[in-house]
């Protein structure tokens, strides 16, 4: 990633836990990696465990930025936060989501979009390839590696 995109990613990445914070979230982690991937931002909203990826651009001429969440992003989103998991047990039974905060530089500022449960990771299975970060709970509880688009 060139100089110019890192410090514009950093940028749309502190605005958006600055959004998040001001909405009542908690930030618990700021880029997360792990060999499966990276998680922009991991928070806790009440009750919930909330993975966020933000997409910080400087255009919307090639889509939105939460266009950028494709089916291969999603899936690494969700075997990254089965290594939060395992590494960080203690949230492994909150209900958990991935929402994606779109940012984008127009005009000498910053327009933020917050896409709440943007979309899901559904509990039938382990999956492919991940740690095994719900080790804790009986095969049936655990949670598959299978996402669906945007809910909300």
């Amino acid at each position: 990633m060139s100089e110019r995109r890192s410090s514009l990613a950093a940028a749309g990445e502190a605005q958006a836990a600055a959004l998040l914070e001001r909405l009542g979230y908690r930030i618990l982690a700021r880029r997360y990696r792990c060999r499966w991937g990276e998680l922009d931002l991991v928070a806790q909203d009440q009750d919930a465990l909330v993975f966020v990826e933000v997409k910080a651009r400087t255009a919307v001429r090639y889509g939105s930025p939460a266009e950028a969440v494709t089916a291969r992003k999603r899936e690494c989103l969700a075997r990254a936060a089965a290594c939060f998991l395992a590494d960080h047990p203690r949230w492994r039974d909150y209900p958990a989501r991935f929402d994606v905060v779109e940012a984008t530089w127009s005009r000498g500022r910053w327009q933020l979009r917050h896409l709440r449960d943007a979309f899901r990771v559904w509990p039938t299975g382990e999956p492919r390839g991940a740690p095994r970060a719900w080790g804790a709970h009986p095969p049936e509880e655990r949670r598959q590696l299978t996402v669906s688009p945007g809910v909300g």
